[in-house]
């Protein structure tokens, strides 16, 4: 990682020279274009007062019984439709590719209004058909525009139940595909993963196994459960100042079950591990100051070096790009140097990043 450079820029300790500090050089091939095999044989660094280099099979070797694990079981859905402009006589238009983010509640547009990346865009009042053709085809209609550049699609019924059909898993765009959409439904997916609303997965899930929750289980780790639907905004990199970086909605959920669970093991002294950066991003939405508290919402919460981050103690998470949001957060979680540290360690001891790649365990620095 380059240190920032002296003379005028910002002030050391801001957000803007810490992401400079953690600036580096990633090769290319060091972007994980497919997982490991099984998913838990991917590399596990674990990140304290000093650095341990395992295997995420490992797991249990490093947790203790009476750990509690959080999982976000969001599940992706198969949001990236290919659409056709109709046209006056028939369905031959040109095709638009389509990227469902979420059903939003506009009440004054009506129901079924979806937020979308349209390529090319369409301008409102035009009309897109979505999958088959003729009487097969689902008909929405551009009917507004985000600040972002998102279209409001307005559809003339529940486009839910027909995406497994039309739709194809929406995977990150530095990753070449490769095989079927049928094996990325499996590929791109946790385990665990329940409550369909993403449009990425929550990677750091992807390494746990039915085999490997089961050896946890039997040591004696609890687990607890949480729902953040996770939003094309995880690909968007800081571009400018980070007080001027906009972080997405997102919507999230805690249930009663998961914070009494969550504040049970804080009171009894033992450790929360939040697994991902959006299990972190939704306990610290639900924190009041003392409790974890139940219940729904949206959060554009924005985890940068200065932020406390009160509720996990542990966080297992991927190795993150360059310029993003997520290396502010393990930043702010685990402190600078540690990051720059195991980062370090990471490009020279040939781990492979991102969503694919292998994984981080960090300790809070709190």
């Amino acid at each position: 990682m380059r240190p920032e450079s002296a003379g005028s820029g910002p002030q050391p300790d801001s957000p803007d020279a810490l992401l400079a500090r953690l600036n580096f050089e990633l090769p290319e091939d060091r972007i994980a274009q497919t997982g490991a095999e099984p998913r838990d044989a991917s590399r596990l660094m674990v990140v304290g007062q000093t650095l341990t280099h395992l295997r995420f099979s490992d797991l249990p070797e490093v947790l203790r019984a009476g750990d509690l694990l959080v999982f976000n079981e969001s599940r992706v859905i198969p949001a990236r439709v290919m659409a056709r402009k109709p046209v006056e006589h028939g369905f031959g238009g040109g095709q638009v590719e389509v990227l469902l983010l979420r059903e939003e509640e506009r009440p004054e547009l009506g129901r079924h209004v979806w937020s979308a990346y349209l390529k090319p865009a369409r301008r409102a009042g035009k009309t897109l058909l979505l999958g088959g053709s003729g009487q097969a085809a689902h008909c929405a209609e551009v009917v507004g525009q985000l600040e972002d550049g998102a279209r409001l699609l307005r559809f003339d019924h529940d486009i839910k139940p027909h995406l497994d059909d039309i739709g194809r898993l929406p995977l990150p765009p530095y990753i070449a595909a490769g095989d079927s959409d049928e094996v990325w439904r499996e590929r791109y997916q946790t385990v665990y993963a329940r409550e369909p609303g993403s449009v990425a997965a929550p990677t750091a899930g992807l390494h746990f196994t039915p085999e490997l929750l089961l050896r946890l289980d039997a040591l004696g780790v609890e687990r607890a459960t949480v729902t953040l639907h996770v939003g094309a905004g995880t690909f968007k990199p800081i571009t400018g100042a980070v007080a001027d970086h906009v972080m997405h909605a997102e919507r999230y959920a805690v249930s009663e079950a998961t914070a009494d669970a969550i504040n049970r093991a804080r009171a009894e002294g033992r450790r929360v591990v939040a697994v991902g950066t959006t299990t972190v991003r939704t306990l610290e939405s639900a924190w009041d100051g003392q409790f974890v508290r139940p219940g729904e919402g949206e959060t554009r919460i924005f985890i940068t070096p200065g932020t406390p981050v009160n509720v996990p103690d542990l966080l297992i998470t991927n190795l993150h790009l360059p310029g993003s949001t997520l290396l502010l957060l393990v930043a702010a979680f685990a402190g600078e140097e540690r990051i720059r540290t195991a980062y370090e360690a990471a490009l020279g001891e040939g781990y492979r990043f991102y969503s694919l790649g292998d994984a981080m365990m960090l300790e809070n620095r709190r």
